[in-house]
């Protein structure tokens, strides 16, 4: 069988060993990149090549770059977007503190309103889902993967082709604090109430109490994550 695996192309390399350096603070927000020539000798690409790589960067807002000046990292925190937050969780050992409560502040946010829409628009898709849920393994690995599909489902179900983007933004994060959460029995115990409940909330039709159901679970979580 071929080696499907290809070789990171010089352009990724270099978008990605910046954007490391820029979040373990090598270059912090403020500050200027080396001349084209020396960052190029330094990340071992040609210069066309980490021109490429930092067009892409100052289209996610990492940096600005100023034609005959010096490049200038953002505050991405402030000034990135979508991009930004999806590249984020992947260095996970340099997230600040409360990083990942915030992420669930946001999906308490969201999470309710999906849910009460997937119910609305495609309650069958998710009802077949959740369906499955009494014959789940008690491991952390089968909670986490199947508390994935599900809002995955939900997002998709609700008819509104922005909650699938800004969730599959977060996949690898939440595959990584899924695995710890989901290690908690109470965690298991809360989500399989969830589940049973958001299948007799479909099972009826129940937009409203899809929502409510889904409020109330989100928020658990979070004081659940913060033990």
């Amino acid at each position: 069988m071929p080696d499907w695996t290809a070789p990171q192309r010089p352009a990724d390399h270099a978008e990605e060993t910046l954007v490391a350096a820029i979040m373990d603070d090598t270059y912090p927000p403020g500050t200027q990149l080396p001349g084209e020539r020396a960052l190029a000798a330094q990340l071992g690409v040609t210069r066309p090549t980490l021109r490429e790589a930092l067009q892409r960067l100052e289209r996610d807002g990492w940096l600005t770059i100023h034609q005959g000046k010096p490049t200038v990292i953002n505050d991405f925190w402030r000034e990135g977007g979508l991009n930004v937050l999806s590249t984020i969780v992947r260095y996970d050992q340099q997230l600040p503190p409360g990083f990942v409560t915030h992420l669930l502040e946001v999906r308490l946010l969201m999470a309710p309103d999906y849910a009460r829409a997937a119910v609305e628009h495609d309650p069958a898709n998710v009802q077949a889902h959740l369906a499955q849920y009494p014959n789940l393994e008690e491991t952390a690995t089968a909670y986490t993967a199947f508390d994935w599909d599900l809002h995955y489902i939900l997002t998709i179900a609700s008819g509104n082709p922005i909650h699938p983007l800004i969730l599959n933004g977060f996949a690898t994060l939440y595959e990584q604090v899924g695995s710890r959460y989901f290690t908690l029995a109470a965690a298991r115990a809360a989500s399989r109430d969830f589940y049973r409940a958001l299948l007799e909330a479909c099972e009826q039709r129940d937009a409203s109490a899809a929502e409510r159901i889904t409020r109330e679970v989100m928020a658990n979580s979070i004081e659940l994550w913060q033990r």
